[in-house]
Protein backbone atom coordinates (compact mmCIF):
# COMPACT_ATOMS: atom_id res chain seq x y z
CA UNK A 1 0.00 0.00 0.00
CA UNK A 2 3.07 2.24 1.01
CA UNK A 3 4.45 1.93 -2.60
CA UNK A 4 1.22 2.75 -4.23
CA UNK A 5 0.75 5.37 -2.27
CA UNK A 6 4.85 6.59 -3.45
CA UNK A 7 3.94 5.38 -7.26
CA UNK A 8 1.02 7.93 -7.33
CA UNK A 9 2.74 10.98 -5.71
CA UNK A 10 5.73 9.91 -7.77
CA UNK A 11 3.56 9.92 -11.24
CA UNK A 12 1.21 12.71 -10.02
CA UNK A 13 3.56 15.15 -9.21
CA UNK A 14 4.55 16.54 -12.14
CA UNK A 15 1.04 16.89 -13.52
CA UNK A 16 -0.08 18.95 -10.38
CA UNK A 17 2.88 21.22 -11.35
CA UNK A 18 2.06 21.22 -14.61
CA UNK A 19 -1.49 22.04 -13.91
CA UNK A 20 -0.71 25.10 -11.98
CA UNK A 21 -1.52 23.95 -8.59
CA UNK A 22 1.99 24.54 -7.37
CA UNK A 23 2.33 28.71 -6.11
CA UNK A 24 4.43 30.99 -7.32
CA UNK A 25 7.10 31.51 -4.87
CA UNK A 26 7.59 35.19 -4.04
CA UNK A 27 10.22 36.87 -1.84
CA UNK A 28 9.92 40.37 -0.84
CA UNK A 29 12.05 43.21 1.18
CA UNK A 30 9.10 45.67 1.55
CA UNK A 31 6.34 44.97 4.08
CA UNK A 32 4.05 47.44 1.03
CA UNK A 33 5.06 44.88 -1.89
CA UNK A 34 4.31 42.13 -0.01
CA UNK A 35 0.51 43.43 0.79
CA UNK A 36 0.68 43.64 -2.91
CA UNK A 37 1.93 40.72 -3.80
CA UNK A 38 -0.79 38.80 -1.50
CA UNK A 39 -3.50 40.75 -2.79
CA UNK A 40 -2.57 40.34 -6.56
CA UNK A 41 -1.74 36.84 -6.11
CA UNK A 42 -4.46 35.50 -4.04
CA UNK A 43 -3.79 32.18 -2.86
CA UNK A 44 -1.68 30.94 -6.40
CA UNK A 45 1.13 32.26 -4.45
CA UNK A 46 3.29 32.02 -1.98
CA UNK A 47 5.04 35.23 -0.01
CA UNK A 48 7.63 34.94 2.49
CA UNK A 49 8.14 38.54 3.96
CA UNK A 50 11.80 39.34 4.65
CA UNK A 51 11.56 42.64 6.11
CA UNK A 52 8.83 42.76 9.01
CA UNK A 53 6.56 45.24 9.29
CA UNK A 54 7.98 47.77 12.36
CA UNK A 55 11.50 46.72 10.88
CA UNK A 56 13.26 49.94 9.85
CA UNK A 57 14.58 48.99 5.77
CA UNK A 58 17.44 51.29 5.72
CA UNK A 59 19.16 48.63 8.80
CA UNK A 60 18.06 45.59 7.16
CA UNK A 61 20.63 43.17 6.05
CA UNK A 62 19.45 39.75 5.16
CA UNK A 63 20.20 36.80 7.09
CA UNK A 64 21.42 33.37 5.26
CA UNK A 65 17.85 32.11 6.02
CA UNK A 66 16.63 34.93 3.58
CA UNK A 67 19.31 33.85 1.03
CA UNK A 68 17.92 29.94 1.14
CA UNK A 69 14.58 31.60 0.76
CA UNK A 70 15.29 33.84 -2.40
CA UNK A 71 17.42 31.17 -3.61
CA UNK A 72 14.44 29.25 -4.34
CA UNK A 73 12.09 31.91 -5.27
CA UNK A 74 10.18 32.93 -8.66
CA UNK A 75 9.78 36.33 -8.42
CA UNK A 76 11.88 38.56 -6.40
CA UNK A 77 10.21 42.05 -5.08
CA UNK A 78 13.03 45.31 -3.83
CA UNK A 79 11.31 48.55 -3.06
CA UNK A 80 14.40 50.24 -5.01
CA UNK A 81 15.85 53.45 -5.17
CA UNK A 82 18.49 52.89 -3.65
CA UNK A 83 17.09 51.35 -0.44
CA UNK A 84 18.77 47.99 -0.65
CA UNK A 85 21.85 47.76 -0.66
CA UNK A 86 22.62 44.17 -0.70
CA UNK A 87 21.01 43.57 -4.32
CA UNK A 88 24.56 41.76 -5.35
CA UNK A 89 23.73 39.23 -2.48
CA UNK A 90 20.60 38.58 -3.86
CA UNK A 91 21.52 37.95 -7.09
CA UNK A 92 24.32 36.01 -6.07
CA UNK A 93 21.88 33.57 -4.10
CA UNK A 94 19.08 33.58 -6.48
CA UNK A 95 21.89 32.66 -9.32
CA UNK A 96 19.74 34.35 -11.66
CA UNK A 97 17.17 31.64 -11.95
CA UNK A 98 14.28 34.18 -10.14
CA UNK A 99 13.74 37.38 -11.79
CA UNK A 100 14.28 40.21 -9.45
CA UNK A 101 12.07 43.31 -9.41
CA UNK A 102 13.03 46.52 -8.49
CA UNK A 103 9.67 47.95 -8.02
CA UNK A 104 10.40 51.53 -7.12
CA UNK A 105 12.75 52.16 -10.11
CA UNK A 106 9.73 51.72 -12.67
CA UNK A 107 8.41 54.94 -11.80
CA UNK A 108 9.50 58.68 -10.90
CA UNK A 109 11.64 59.48 -7.77
CA UNK A 110 11.45 63.10 -5.78
CA UNK A 111 15.02 64.72 -5.03
CA UNK A 112 15.56 65.32 -1.37
CA UNK A 113 18.18 66.72 0.60
CA UNK A 114 20.74 64.03 2.39
CA UNK A 115 21.97 65.88 5.20
CA UNK A 116 25.41 65.14 6.37
CA UNK A 117 26.05 67.58 9.62
CA UNK A 118 25.78 70.86 8.16
CA UNK A 119 26.51 70.09 4.85
CA UNK A 120 23.87 68.47 2.18
CA UNK A 121 23.34 67.24 -1.31
CA UNK A 122 20.71 66.26 -3.55
CA UNK A 123 19.32 62.35 -3.18
CA UNK A 124 16.75 60.22 -4.59
CA UNK A 125 13.94 59.78 -2.11
CA UNK A 126 13.23 56.24 -1.77
CA UNK A 127 9.74 56.18 0.63
CA UNK A 128 7.55 55.85 -2.81
CA UNK A 129 4.95 54.33 -0.76
CA UNK A 130 3.66 57.14 0.93
CA UNK A 131 1.58 58.24 -2.75
CA UNK A 132 -1.50 56.05 -2.68
CA UNK A 133 -1.14 56.81 -6.70
CA UNK A 134 2.95 54.57 -6.45
CA UNK A 135 1.24 51.73 -4.62
CA UNK A 136 -1.55 51.57 -7.75
CA UNK A 137 1.89 51.47 -9.86
CA UNK A 138 3.66 49.10 -8.00
CA UNK A 139 0.24 46.50 -7.94
CA UNK A 140 0.09 47.01 -12.16
CA UNK A 141 3.84 46.05 -11.94
CA UNK A 142 3.50 43.19 -9.94
CA UNK A 143 0.32 41.89 -11.83
CA UNK A 144 2.13 41.79 -14.98
CA UNK A 145 5.16 40.18 -13.25
CA UNK A 146 3.29 37.55 -12.43
CA UNK A 147 1.30 37.30 -15.46
CA UNK A 148 4.59 36.65 -17.23
CA UNK A 149 5.20 33.96 -14.68
CA UNK A 150 1.82 32.04 -14.85
CA UNK A 151 -0.05 33.33 -18.39
CA UNK A 152 -2.49 30.64 -17.66
CA UNK A 153 -3.60 32.62 -14.17
CA UNK A 154 -3.86 36.05 -16.16
CA UNK A 155 -7.65 36.12 -15.26
CA UNK A 156 -7.25 35.36 -11.59
CA UNK A 157 -4.63 37.97 -11.36
CA UNK A 158 -6.25 40.93 -13.64
CA UNK A 159 -8.80 40.43 -11.54
CA UNK A 160 -7.44 40.83 -8.31
CA UNK A 161 -5.53 43.57 -9.38
CA UNK A 162 -8.75 45.61 -10.07
CA UNK A 163 -10.16 44.84 -6.87
CA UNK A 164 -6.79 46.00 -5.27
CA UNK A 165 -7.05 49.13 -7.24
CA UNK A 166 -10.35 49.94 -6.46
CA UNK A 167 -9.84 49.82 -3.02
CA UNK A 168 -6.58 52.13 -3.39
CA UNK A 169 -9.24 54.68 -4.98
CA UNK A 170 -12.06 54.95 -2.22
CA UNK A 171 -8.56 55.24 0.43
CA UNK A 172 -7.12 57.93 -1.77
CA UNK A 173 -10.67 59.56 -1.25
CA UNK A 174 -10.71 59.19 2.34
CA UNK A 175 -6.86 61.05 2.79
CA UNK A 176 -7.82 63.65 0.29
CA UNK A 177 -11.40 64.15 2.80
CA UNK A 178 -9.67 64.15 5.93
CA UNK A 179 -7.33 66.27 5.06
CA UNK A 180 -9.42 68.71 3.66
CA UNK A 181 -10.38 69.30 7.41
CA UNK A 182 -7.01 71.05 7.38
CA UNK A 183 -6.36 74.19 6.09
CA UNK A 184 -3.63 74.51 3.92
CA UNK A 185 -1.34 77.19 5.94
CA UNK A 186 -1.42 74.86 8.82
CA UNK A 187 0.07 71.48 6.53
CA UNK A 188 3.30 71.55 8.15
CA UNK A 189 5.05 68.05 8.37
CA UNK A 190 7.83 68.25 11.29
CA UNK A 191 8.83 64.65 11.28
CA UNK A 192 12.12 62.58 12.55
CA UNK A 193 13.61 61.90 8.96
CA UNK A 194 12.51 62.96 5.37
CA UNK A 195 10.24 60.07 4.56
CA UNK A 196 7.04 61.95 3.67
CA UNK A 197 7.97 63.94 0.53
CA UNK A 198 5.47 61.86 -1.58
CA UNK A 199 2.74 61.77 0.81
CA UNK A 200 3.59 66.06 0.91
CA UNK A 201 3.50 65.81 -2.77
CA UNK A 202 -0.22 64.60 -3.43
CA UNK A 203 -1.88 65.94 -0.08
CA UNK A 204 -0.51 69.82 0.02
CA UNK A 205 2.00 69.43 2.66
CA UNK A 206 5.43 71.30 3.92
CA UNK A 207 7.73 68.86 5.47
CA UNK A 208 10.39 69.88 7.66
CA UNK A 209 12.23 67.10 8.59
CA UNK A 210 15.06 67.00 11.31
CA UNK A 211 17.41 64.42 9.52
CA UNK A 212 17.83 63.44 6.03
CA UNK A 213 15.78 60.08 4.26
CA UNK A 214 17.77 58.10 6.70
CA UNK A 215 17.65 58.54 10.41
CA UNK A 216 21.39 58.41 10.25
CA UNK A 217 21.86 61.60 8.01
CA UNK A 218 21.56 63.96 10.96
CA UNK A 219 21.99 67.72 10.81
CA UNK A 220 24.71 69.61 12.58
CA UNK A 221 24.06 72.33 15.31
CA UNK A 222 23.66 75.20 12.89
CA UNK A 223 20.75 73.19 11.09
CA UNK A 224 19.20 72.12 14.15
CA UNK A 225 19.42 75.65 14.84
CA UNK A 226 17.76 76.70 11.76
CA UNK A 227 14.84 74.23 11.84
CA UNK A 228 14.22 75.16 15.25
CA UNK A 229 13.75 79.02 14.03
CA UNK A 230 11.66 78.01 11.16
CA UNK A 231 9.36 75.71 13.15
CA UNK A 232 9.02 78.57 15.62
CA UNK A 233 8.41 81.22 12.43
CA UNK A 234 5.55 78.84 10.52
CA UNK A 235 3.86 78.20 14.30
CA UNK A 236 3.98 74.59 13.82
CA UNK A 237 1.03 72.88 16.58
CA UNK A 238 2.90 69.79 16.40
CA UNK A 239 5.35 67.74 15.90
CA UNK A 240 5.95 63.57 14.78
CA UNK A 241 8.23 60.81 16.01
CA UNK A 242 8.34 57.66 14.09
CA UNK A 243 7.63 54.01 14.77
CA UNK A 244 11.04 53.08 13.87
CA UNK A 245 13.21 56.35 15.68
CA UNK A 246 14.06 57.43 18.87
CA UNK A 247 11.13 59.94 19.95
CA UNK A 248 13.63 62.25 21.86
CA UNK A 249 15.03 64.41 19.73
CA UNK A 250 11.25 64.91 18.30
CA UNK A 251 10.43 65.53 21.98
CA UNK A 252 13.54 68.07 22.70
CA UNK A 253 12.60 69.78 19.05
CA UNK A 254 8.74 70.24 20.49
CA UNK A 255 10.38 71.71 24.14
CA UNK A 256 12.54 74.01 21.66
CA UNK A 257 9.71 75.18 19.89
CA UNK A 258 6.49 75.16 21.75
CA UNK A 259 5.05 72.76 19.83
CA UNK A 260 2.93 69.90 21.27
CA UNK A 261 3.96 66.34 20.26
CA UNK A 262 1.69 64.82 17.98
CA UNK A 263 2.07 61.18 18.15
CA UNK A 264 3.81 58.52 16.40
CA UNK A 265 4.03 57.54 12.70
CA UNK A 266 4.77 54.50 10.56
CA UNK A 267 7.55 55.74 8.49
CA UNK A 268 9.04 53.02 6.52
CA UNK A 269 6.69 50.54 6.08
CA UNK A 270 3.56 48.84 7.96
CA UNK A 271 3.28 48.78 11.53
CA UNK A 272 1.30 46.23 13.33
CA UNK A 273 -2.25 46.10 14.82
CA UNK A 274 -4.34 48.79 13.06
CA UNK A 275 -1.52 49.99 10.77
CA UNK A 276 -0.47 46.37 9.44
CA UNK A 277 -2.18 46.75 6.33
CA UNK A 278 -1.86 50.27 3.91
CA UNK A 279 -4.94 50.92 4.31
CA UNK A 280 -4.79 50.96 8.27
CA UNK A 281 -1.23 52.69 7.63
CA UNK A 282 -2.48 55.65 5.67
CA UNK A 283 -5.90 56.06 7.97
CA UNK A 284 -3.52 56.26 11.35
CA UNK A 285 -1.07 58.45 10.09
CA UNK A 286 -3.45 60.90 8.45
CA UNK A 287 -5.63 60.42 11.40
CA UNK A 288 -2.84 61.65 13.77
CA UNK A 289 -1.68 64.39 11.69
CA UNK A 290 -4.53 66.20 11.00
CA UNK A 291 -5.97 65.88 14.58
CA UNK A 292 -2.69 67.35 15.95
CA UNK A 293 -2.59 70.20 13.49
CA UNK A 294 -5.86 71.16 13.64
Amino acid sequence: MKFIRLFLFVVCAPVLAATGVEKIRISTFSSILTEVAQQVGGDRVEVISHVKPGTDPHDFEPKPSDLRAVATAQLVLLSAKHMEGYVGKLEEATGTKGAIIRVGDQFPSLKLSVQHGDHSHDGEDPHWWHSIRNIARATKIVRDELNKLSPADKTTFNTNASAYLAKLETLDAWVKNKVAELPRDKRKLVTNHDAFGYFAREYGFTVMPIAGFSKNDQPGSKKTAELIQAIKAAGVKAVFSEDVANPKVIQEIANETGAKFGGSLLSDGLGTGEGGTVEGMFKRNVSTIVDALK
